[in-house]
Parts: structure tokens; sequence; C-alpha cells
């Protein structure tokens, strides 16, 4: 493990055979870059590359939700709505690091209104990598989400064809006028999406740059959100919950129950 100074923050770097990897903890613990064989897969600058959503993902609407009989209020950054957590916005603090492994964590607090921390690890080897994020509290219970929000290039050195997406999900939340889910499930459509996907048995989507580069995102969570309507980058994002998840499946943090959420990313050249 180095660190080194990056255009925005200072970096942990990783590596492992031909694969490195750029972790930004004083913004907002993102992965700043993932080179595979000298190539860049990420999109470059301080709001991409790949950053948590937590402690939830996607929007929540209005930015309200609720805990047993108390109604919280977010700060609204994607009017009308509040969008992908606080994690992102915060320093987190290094607290293992090693060659080709490294761990974070950050201590919630205002705009989030219980008390609680989060940890991230990330595994690199040759031919992957695994990311880990948990949310724990010692105090009060209340429902949280985590999940990662990758930019991948659409194509890899400024050329080449274009990215191909695949996945087999079992069904699409149909998206309001609001882009919040409507709590219909609907057929699979066809893009481009800012759509959430079902996948029961475990998130599973190829991405595959033609005769370059194969990557596969896999989650044993059943929840995928696939936004690719910019051009570029697109995005393949696992999550513990649907968007505005805290409202419609909250899932309640306890001192005996922490959430745990991970990622795999696992790649082969194509050249």
């Amino acid at each position: 493990m180095t660190t080194e100074e990056t255009t925005e923050t200072k970096g942990v770097r990783l590596t492992a055979g031909d694969a490195e990897l750029t972790v930004s903890p004083d913004n907002g613990c993102r992965i700043g870059s993932l080179r595979i064989g000298g190539t860049e897969v990420l999109r470059q600058g301080p709001r991409y590359g790949s950053f948590p959503m937590v402690p939830w993902c996607g929007r929540v609407e209005l930015g309200r939700f609720r805990n047993g009989g108390r109604t919280h209020q977010l700060p609204v950054n994607a009017a009308p709505h509040a969008i992908h957590g606080t994690g992102r916005d915060v320093a987190w603090r290094p607290v293992a690091t090693g060659p080709s492994s490294a761990a974070f964590t950050y201590d919630l607090a205002d705009p989030w209104p219980y008390e609680g921390r989060v940890t991230q690890t990330f595994e690199l080897t040759p031919d992957s990598l695994t990311a880990t994020m948990s949310v724990e509290t010692e105090g009060d219970s209340f429902p949280a989400q985590a999940g990662w929000h990758p930019w991948f290039l659409r194509t890899l050195d400024g050329g080449g064809e274009e990215v191909r997406l695949a996945f087999d999900a079992e069904w699409q939340e149909e998206r309001g006028e609001d882009h919040l889910p409507t709590g219909r499930r609907i057929p699979p459509g066809p893009g481009p999406w800012d759509d959430c996907f079902g996948m029961p048995a475990g998130v599973d989507v190829t991405l595959t740059w033609p005769r370059r580069l194969e990557l596969k995102v896999t989650s044993r969570s059943e929840w995928v959100v696939i936004y690719d309507e910019q051009a570029e980058a697109v995005c393949v994002e696992p999550q513990s919950g649907p968007p505005n998840g805290l409202n419609t499946v909250p899932r309640l943090v306890t001192p005996i129950d922490p959430l745990e959420m991970a990622t795999t990313w696992s790649w082969r050249s194509l050249a």
C-alpha cells in the first residue's frame, strides 16, 4: 500500500498483479481509480469514480423518513428529494491498510439523526475487487441502506466500441414521474435506464468492452440500479434496498443486528 497525492485528495493505493486501486478517504472514501493492465475503467473527477451510498441509497421521498413514531427531515439535495446518503460527503478514517487491502470508518452525524458507525473495506486480487460495508449502532435502532455507485467508462482509453450491459432481472421497479418506485413491479424493459431491478438470486451484471475487457458486478443482495443516460459512463449500483427503501422496505440496524453489504467486481481480459 502507498499513499499518493491526487488532484482532489490524498489517496490510498492498493495493488495486486496488474490491478491498481486508489481509494480517496478524504473525498467520501470513494474509489478514485481502478486500473486493470494499465487501463482506467472508472470515470475520473471528484464526483465520479465509485462512491459509497450510505446510510441510504438513491432518493428518499421529499427527504423524509419515519422511524417508529418519529419523522425525520433530511437535506434536499436532488429537489424535491434527498439522494445517495451522507457518506460520500465526509472524510473517512483509515483503520487498516496493507498492500492489497484497506479498511475505513466514519461516524454517522448530523444531518443523519442517529449515531452509528460505518465501516468500508476493500480486498483487491489480480482479477477481482471485493468491497464490503457495514452500518452499526450501539444506541437507538434506525433504518438504513448501503451500496455503491460506480461510474464505469463507456469506452476505454477514449475510444473503441462502447460497453455492453447484460443482465437477467426478474422484475423492474416501475418508476413514477417523481423518479421514485411506484411499488409496482413490471417486466424489465429496454434502456436507457435510471431504474431499479430485482434479482432474487443475487445481483449479476456483466459489462463487456468488446475485444478489451469483461467485468462482472455481483452481490448477494437482490437490488441493483442501472443508470446509463450519460454519454461518458454507465452505472451499475448494487444496494441493500430499492430507492426510497427507508420508507417502503425499512431494514432496521439494531445493537445486535448490523447492516452488512458486499459486492465483488471480477474481470478478465478479452484482448
